[in-house]
């Protein structure tokens, strides 16, 4: 397998790749780059390239005040099945795990059957779903 880069977007074209990245996978809630540059000052946000091409990214949100942390990974539907979905991902765990949260979830589009199936291989458990502006989201957990 090629070898991933992994970078944190700090200037307007590593959000601008982010907010692409997530507006693919996850359509039903597109983002602004206002709202991508708002999400970098709370949450870890990070970018997989490999070359030149970001292939995903990923999203920690930091402990709740129930001390629930939540990561997100990211990948782009052509460069799936290609073992980069679980780098991604390991990467987000260890830094939500450095947080020293509570608990640790992860939500996926109930749509998205790859992305369910995919945290389920990680070891998630479903926990809830619900609807969100006409989305139906799945709420995972590690136990």
């Amino acid at each position: 397998m090629a070898e991933l880069r992994f970078v944190t977007p700090v200037d307007d074209a590593g959000l601008e790749d982010w907010r692409r990245v997530h507006n693919t996978v996850v359509p039903p809630f597109p983002l602004s780059l206002a709202d991508v540059r708002e999400r970098a000052e709370r949450n870890r946000l990070e970018l997989a390239y490999l070359g030149a091409v970001a292939v995903g990214n990923s999203t920690v949100r930091p402990p709740d005040a129930d001390g629930v942390a939540v990561v997100i990974a990211r990948v782009l539907p052509e460069h799936r099945g290609r073992g980069f979905g679980a780098l991604i991902h390991s990467r987000a765990l260890a830094f939500a795990r450095a947080l020293d949260p509570v608990a640790i979830e992860t939500l996926v589009l109930a749509a998205n059957v790859d992305g369910l199936r995919f945290a389920e291989r990680q070891g998630y458990v479903e926990a809830s779903r619900y609807v969100v502006d006409g989305a139906r989201e799945v709420r995972l957990r590690l136990p």
